[in-house]
């Protein structure tokens, strides 16, 4: 048994499939006589061509939206691609070794990487960074034709069959590239409750376990496993008994889950008949659909970033604003708060270009970005603007930290619908603009943000890991990122109350508004619009169903005296298992 982080609830047994990335440590393929040498040099001499047009196309578009000296970081590109070297050394290990040219290209780079350790100054091992995307542009044309390819996968697809993902860690790129597969369960080696293979998982309603350190060095694909999404645990090759007793619960689970989606078309309402909205969070039209399966009352945050991660270039105007469009038209009630870009961070696209920061997190990432790129936000702007015709959209910003951000935010707002009123173009006049609240300072100030603003985002997930200063991704200290904790019911107490004397709108957007024992808190304290992954719209109906405000309110009371989260726990378990002990099933542990 493996011990890991329970990131989405539930149990599993299903067969594993491993996922590698391109630069990954699978066994090398040769081929399988000499006589394909020549066309297997054909098809990557093909790739690099692809590669070297996709990369022209690419420096003119990023010269265009974002300026020459972001598009000078790919004209070193160009040199990489075809550099005779590089060239040269991956033609000979075809020749010599007999090997495929994904296979190839891959001990080439292993040997670049070897190469580029030994070297003591920084700047010349960051170059690998740039030989590294490089191959991997190459690889994925190379792997282009498989379907289950992520980030140059090189192996096949799963078939039909659920599986148990295992990886050493999803990217959001790849995240966006795993939607198809017919995932049962994941697992990952590094990641916490937020990563975005959580955040994957729980937009699907399946379990998952993140920080399960040596999985991939144990699972080879079509070992069998047991995946505990609650309790953290994985199980490599159960033996009959326990595959038996698992399978049982997994029936249970499931059972119950889908017995909760009969809730879909029932008024999200308290015991007592105090109103609230259910919301979801999305990240593409996938789960916009999945919003609307389960019953949610609109889209509370729509991530725009996952739409950047997937192009190799900035996606234009004309494909945001279309792309914009079909999500609130397939979206409930045609309800949507669509965020501007959350970049930066573990979320990073090459055409912004690369800085080495010791803490991303904490570094040059969200909006921050984009007082230095002015026209990329300007172009979502105007997406956004012009989509807001076709529903009631609002337009989100995230990470803002101080009053005067704000203020820049609201000019360049204004700035860009006059000039859509100049150029005679149509827009919605009547899109509000919000703030999201995940920066402690923004917490601390919310009277002055409530000011300039017209609605309230709370985004949990980094207010949580900013508050208690650790990596929410760092399965050593992934502890302290606890929701229920003194230090994090209190800001938000605070930020509840700032918001309901000035009557502001706010809402909750990060995991904690899917988390049945978070949710009890958060209502008791008053708030009453929850956004959450669409597979625990129906838990947390539910559960809401079964308190009424005055209990609730007595929880979150009594929950703001408690000194420590071991005891708000422990008090927060009692009232949910007196409420309801199988929605409890549906919490984390």
């Amino acid at each position: 048994m493996h011990k890991g982080i329970g990131v989405s609830p539930g149990v599993v047994v299903g067969a594993a499939y491993r996922v590698e990335s391109v630069l990954g440590s699978g066994e090398p393929q040769t081929l399988d006589s000499p006589s394909q040498v020549p066309a297997e040099i054909e098809r990557f001499d093909r790739a690099v061509e692809e590669t070297t047009a996709e990369l022209e196309i690419f420096v003119q578009r990023i010269a265009l939206e974002l300026g020459t000296p972001a598009a000078d970081i790919f004209k070193s590109h160009l040199q990489i691609v075809n550099d005779p070297e590089l060239l040269a050394k991956v033609h000979a290990a075809i020749q010599k070794k007999l090997l495929t040219a994904f296979s190839a290209l891959q001990v080439v780079m292993n040997g670049y990487a070897a190469q580029f350790a030994r070297i003591d100054q920084e700047y010349f091992r960051e170059r690998l960074t740039d030989v590294r995307d490089v191959i991997t542009r190459i690889g994925s044309h190379l792997t282009r034709k498989t379907e289950s390819s992520v980030n140059g996968a090189a192996e096949s697809h799963p078939g039909d069959e659920p599986v148990v993902l295992v990886a050493h860690e999803i990217l959001p790129s790849q995240a966006m590239n795993l939607g198809e597969l017919p995932i049962a369960a994941i697992v990952t080696e590094i990641g916490g409750s937020t990563s975005h293979a959580a955040i994957l998982a729980r937009s699907r309603g399946i379990p998952a376990v993140s920080g399960v350190e040596g999985i991939m060095n144990d699972v080879v694909s079509g070992d069998l496993m047991v995946v505990d999404g609650r309790e953290g645990h994985v199980i490599v090759r159960p033996d009959r008994e326990a595959t038996m007793a698992y399978r049982k619960v997994q029936r249970e689970f499931f059972h119950l889950k889908d017995s909760l989606i009969a809730n879909r078309d029932q008024p999200a309402v308290s015991c007592d008949g105090t109103q609230v909205e259910l919301l979801a969070n999305i990240n593409n039209l996938a789960d916009a659909h999945s919003a609307e399966t389960v019953g949610a009352g609109g889209i509370g945050l729509f991530r725009t970033e996952y739409l950047f991660l997937t192009h190799h270039d900035v996606p234009g105007e004309e494909e945001q604003y279309e792309y914009y469009r079909q999500i609130i038209l397939d979206s409930p009630n045609k309800t949507v708060t669509i965020r501007t870009l959350d970049l930066g961070g573990d979320k990073t696209v090459p055409y912004l270009g690369r800085r080495n920061e010791p803490n991303p997190f904490m570094g040059w990432r969200s909006i921050r970005i984009f007082f230095d790129n002015p026209k990329l936000l300007v172009t979502q702007m105007r997406a956004i603007l012009r989509a807001g015709r076709h529903g009631k959209v609002s337009m989100l910003f995230p990470m803002i930290t101080t009053v005067e951000e704000l203020r820049k935010l609201n000019k360049l707002v204004k700035e860009t619908r006059s000039n859509l009123r100049r150029e005679g173009v149509p827009f919605a006049e009547d899109v509000k603009t919000g703030v999201m609240v995940e920066v402690p300072a923004a917490a601390v100030c919310i009277e002055a943000l409530l000011r300039e603003t017209d609605f309230i985002s709370i985004g949990s997930n980094d207010l949580i890991q900013y508050l208690v200063a650790a990596d929410r991704d760092n399965p050593k200290v992934a502890h302290l990122c606890e929701p229920l904790s003194p230090a994090i019911f209190r800001v938000l107490h605070m930020v509840l109350e700032a918001c309901q004397r000035t009557g502001t709108p706010v809402t909750l957007c990060g995991e904690m508004a899917g988390q049945p024992r978070s949710a009890l808190v958060l209502f008791g304290m008053g708030l009453r619009r929850f956004s959450m992954s669409p597979a625990f719209v129906p838990t947390v109906k539910a559960l809401l169903s079964s308190v009424t405000t005055a209990q609730a309110e007595r929880f979150a009371h009594h929950v703001l005296q408690l000194s420590t989260g071991d005891e708000i726990r422990s008090y927060l378990s009692e009232r949910l298992r007196e409420i309801s002990s199988t929605l409890e099933l549906f919490d984390s542990a």
